[in-house]
């Protein structure tokens, strides 16, 4: 019977008898209905018992079963061939390992609890400190670095510090391949190191094939891009900026005795660089040191090993490589007196040497393999300089004030392999060259750069760049491999290394691969002589013409920057005929 079919009993319309019947019937009916809310929720309630005691056993056996496969894994890592290996061949991979990825220890020490009490145990895989920090980071990494380390274990150190400052990373201008420059900007460190903390924005590291490894350290905010807020001036947090410099090199300076290896790079000059100052003592076994800034600091004497007195008796005997830019330094120091194989220096403006004073840093060092001196302000020489001979030297740069030329012009080279001029304008470098080339019997130059670093950047007195009238010394250059110029008429240059003419008997650095140009301003017909160039040296088919016997290496790199607007027709030509082609607008043409 369907719910409403039971009403068809009682009369239409209802009587008084019928109601009163209805009403006992719903009476019944709501307590019936009562009972049966009760039985549901009995129902449920038991239900819902069981659901959550069921949980809970699954609960309980979930977690046997984590327990379970924690005791497997730790069953198959013991049964694993690997646990097998005996301690001191583990030793040996790590070392192994430790070649090839310096900071690899920190990595090594995660893994499990054998493998961390291995690798605290061999000091030598923490001798090689590489770390890119900045002030907010803490100086404990540096510490707990060298605890590690031991006591004996030689030390090779490099530290990349990059001071707080404004970035400049949200320019509007328009990004653009950028120029080769020399150390005007701190070099990006290799792959392999540590960086304290994840950094919140981008760094200047080159891609790696290995991630960077950051140890488990304490650390505050980050601020590698912009500076902290005024309001913050005070906090603790920028007070312990203030004193980084201060810790690190107190915890550095401490191992100095077994420093094999120091390179030390900031951007900018920061509160505590004169922690730097008390880098002074014995180094016994240094073989190369390092301290640089990308910028020009402002900076006092400093009581420190490069200035330190003549009479100063100091342990650096094995010191080999020497690099100091934008730091103060005397040119008398002992450290200049070690006969150094390698040395670089980028003086303070605020540094004026005479000529002779920087030769005798030169004549100091005879063995001398490398030297790259850049003085932006340097003194006529007070006492004659001296024909100086450095039998073993093959890379030599000079660069900044017009007077560094006359240095070139006291030097005798014989084993030259790369030279770089990138001195101020004022008299013609070609003299200077062929100089130094015929005095030193035409050493085998493989790389020459002219005036390719700074000619984008201000000097202090004729403008940037040293002047090149006439291209004919190339002629002698038959070994030359690269060649870059920079702020010098294109045509005359494009001509020179273009096919011989009736004038010429031969190919002019025949065996020449790379050409790069920055700067050089170019009349109508420039873009017509780099094409003639190319297609005379990179013909389509073949090889190039023979002239008294001697055929041209093809060009397999060509770069141009801010030289002519060449066109994309003429790029693409050029991109057929030359491996690779690196080309941008000069500045004047370039879309705001």
């Amino acid at each position: 019977m369907t719910p409403s079919a039971y009403l068809t009993n009682y009369p239409e319309p209802p009587t008084d008898a019928a109601v009163a019947d209805a009403r006992r019937e719903l009476q019944v009916q709501q307590e019936q209905l009562s009972a049966l809310s009760e039985k549901i929720a009995s129902a449920e309630d038991a239900l819902a018992q069981i659901v959550v005691e069921r949980k809970r056993g699954i609960r309980d056996l979930r977690r046997e079963k984590l327990v379970l496969e924690e005791k497997v894994t730790y069953t198959k890592a013991y049964i694993s061939p690997i646990r097998r290996l005996p301690h001191e061949l583990l030793r040996h991979i790590f070392l192994f390992n430790f070649d090839d990825h310096p900071c690899c220890a920190w990595v090594l020490a995660s893994v499990c609890t054998l493998w961390r009490r291995l690798t605290l145990s061999m000091p030598r895989l923490w001798s090689k400190i590489r770390l890119v920090t900045n002030q907010s980071a803490t100086a404990d990494t540096i510490r707990l670095w060298l605890e590690r380390s031991g006591d004996k274990v030689p030390l090779d150190i490099e530290i990349y510090l990059r001071v707080n400052g404004v970035s400049n990373e949200g320019s509007s201008t328009r990004t653009r391949p950028a120029s080769p420059t020399p150390w005007l900007h701190p070099p990006s460190p290799p792959p392999h190191y540590v960086i304290p903390h994840p950094p919140g924005t981008a760094m200047l590291l080159p891609p790696a094939h290995t991630p960077i490894i950051v140890p488990q350290s304490p650390s505050h905010h980050d601020s590698w891009g912009s500076p902290p807020p005024p309001s913050s001036r005070n906090t603790p947090q920028a007070q312990r900026n203030a004193h980084w410099g201060h810790i690190a090199i107190f915890y550095l300076i401490e191992q100095m005795h077994r420093w094999q290896r120091f390179v030390f790079r900031f951007d900018r000059q920061f509160p505590s660089m004169s922690a730097l100052k008390s880098i002074a003592g014995d180094a016994p076994i240094l073989r190369e040191f390092e301290i640089s800034c990308a910028e020009t600091i402002y900076a006092s004497e400093w009581p420190w090993i490069p200035s330190s007195s003549p009479a100063t008796s100091m342990a650096l005997g094995k010191l080999e490589s020497l690099m100091l830019h934008h730091v103060p330094f005397k040119w008398s120091s002992p450290i200049f007196k070690t006969n150094l194989r390698s040395l670089n220096l980028r003086s303070l403006p605020s540094n004026h040497l005479p000529l002779d004073r920087i030769m005798h840093i030169i004549a100091s060092n005879p063995d001398l393999e490398s030297l790259t001196l850049h003085f932006a302000v340097a003194l006529p020489a007070i006492l004659p300089l001296v024909q100086t001979s450095l039998p073993r030297l093959r890379e030599l740069t000079f660069g900044g004030h017009y007077h560094m030329s006359q240095l070139a012009d006291s030097l005798v080279l014989p084993s030259l392999e790369i030279l770089n001029l990138d001195v101020e304008a004022r008299d013609p470098i070609e003299d200077t060259i062929t100089n130094l080339l015929q005095r030193s019997n035409n050493p085998p130059i493989t790389r020459l750069s002219v005036s390719y670093g700074s000619t984008s950047s201000s000097t202090l007195y004729y403008g940037p760049g040293g002047v090149v009238i006439s291209w004919g010394f190339l002629t002698d250059l038959n070994h030359l491999q690269s060649l870059s110029i920079g702020g010098t008429p294109l045509e005359p240059f494009l001509s020179a290394l273009g096919m011989p003419d009736e004038e010429q008997t031969h190919w002019a650095c025949p065996n020449l691969t790379t050409v790069a140009m920055k700067s050089c301003h170019a009349h109508s017909d420039g873009i017509a002589k780099l094409v003639q160039l190319v297609e005379a040296r990179n013909p389509e088919s073949g090889s190039a013409t023979m002239v008294n016997g001697v055929i041209p290496t093809r060009l397999q790199h060509l770069e141009l920057y801010d030289c002519a607007t060449l066109g994309q027709d003429v790029i693409e030509w050029l991109k057929k005929r030359v491996d690779e082609v690196i080309c941008t607008e000069p500045s004047y043409v370039r879309s705001p």
